[in-house]
């Protein structure tokens, strides 16, 4: 298929809008805009093809149901994820993680010093923002990084197809820091790891934190020897 400029100017405004969705309606996706989403989905490019991705999509009770088990047990227990988090963040990438944190207090109204008010919001995560539909990513243990990284792929591909289709949608690590509980609740075997969790709605456009967006870098600093 020939690119036109339509379709270009399509994926740039899909790209150019979305946004992590940090507070949800209670309205549902209908049934058939949920398996288009996720067919546009599995077109994602794939080391091999091996397509290592697979998704235990809940809703409803099942929502219901992972972040109670969640909320009572992420404040008293340690994390166990499947896959390690960053040992540390440094210069520009832990400027960039601030920067994105404080911006997220400041259009909730949480101030630096207050700490309660941070673990508020913090567990929002895992109420999953209110979101109605959640869906958990796993790939396969035997598949090391690039299980991992085809998973990434198909995250940012989750997330652009739902911003085409007018659906909000938010990608969250912090569910996978919990991988025991979440594989506990939906029975994930034990030969896959939890990736992240996506949860998708609609956008409560009157919640505050909806009304932050992140920034990027030039893309001249980002990409060595453009023209």
């Amino acid at each position: 298929m020939t690119t036109t400029a339509t379709t270009a100017d399509a994926l740039e405004d899909a790209l150019a809008s979305r946004f992590s969705c940090r507070g949800f309606l209670p309205q549902t996706i209908e049934d058939h805009v949920l398996r288009r989403l996720f067919t546009m989905a599995q077109r994602t490019a794939s080391w091999c093809n091996s397509q290592a991705w697979q998704v235990e999509l809940v809703g409803g009770a099942a929502v219901t149901g992972l972040s109670e088990r969640l909320l009572a047990h992420v404040p008293v227990a340690a994390e166990q994820p499947d896959i390690p988090g960053p040992e540390r963040y440094e210069g520009v990438y832990q400027d960039r993680r601030r920067a994105c944190g404080f911006e997220l207090y400041n259009a909730v109204g949480i101030a630096r010093d207050d700490q309660m008010g941070r673990l508020t919001q913090m567990l929002e995560n895992f109420r999953f923002f209110g979101a109605p539909h959640v869906a958990i990513i796993t790939s396969p243990k035997a598949l090391g990084t690039y299980g991992v990284m085809d998973c990434g792929g198909y995250v940012a591909t989750l997330l652009t197809a739902a911003e085409s289709l007018g659906i909000n949608a938010i990608a969250q690590a912090a569910i996978a820091m919990y991988a025991d509980v979440v594989r506990a609740e939906l029975g994930i075997p034990e030969d896959r790891s939890i990736v992240c969790a996506v949860s998708l709605g609609y956008a409560d456009p009157d919640h505050p934190a909806n009304t932050f967006r992140t920034s990027r870098e030039d893309v001249g600093v980002a990409v060595s020897g453009l023209p």
